[in-house]
């Protein structure tokens, strides 16, 4: 059967909790956290200028992967660059060039809004997403993520 990718909507929320969940859970640096998921995946559909959330739909399954894309601006480059989030095919559908059609439309989704460039961050024990970047042709930067919660 085949599979689409289209813009999420807000009748995919519980969906994209549950990948959530699944992402989440296989990250050390994120706890699935439902009504937080939840806020965050409804300011982002509610903003479809700054981001965008895409989903894999399989029609007998609904939704089996998903990927968000946000814009920031880069002094770097002197123009907006896009961060790549939220990344997760359901088991059973990876190894199906899901998550390649996934990150293909982010990425046009980024190179529709000015992006000059877009990014992502892997969690950094997961080998099979980091394995999965690379044949992507994705390159590793020699940046550390850090963080400091505010809330």
């Amino acid at each position: 059967m085949p599979i689409t990718i289209d813009p999420a909507h807000t009748g995919d929320i519980d969906s994209l909790v549950n990948l959530l969940n699944v992402l989440f859970s296989i990250e050390q640096d994120f706890t699935p956290n439902e009504a937080a998921q939840r806020r965050g995946l409804e300011l982002l559909l509610a903003s479809p200028d700054r981001g965008q959330i895409f989903v894999a739909r399989h029609p007998a399954e609904k939704v089996v992967g998903m990927v968000s894309a946000q814009l920031v601006i880069s002094t770097a480059i002197g123009a907006p660059s896009a961060w790549i989030e939220d990344m997760v095919v359901r088991e059973p559908f990876r190894g199906q060039g899901i998550g390649k059609l996934l990150l293909e439309k982010a990425h046009f989704w980024a190179c529709s809004k000015g992006a000059g460039r877009i990014q992502l961050l892997a969690d950094a024990d997961n080998a099979p997403a980091l394995a999965f970047y690379r044949h992507q042709d994705w390159q590793p930067t020699r940046l550390f993520a850090w963080k400091k919660g505010l809330l």
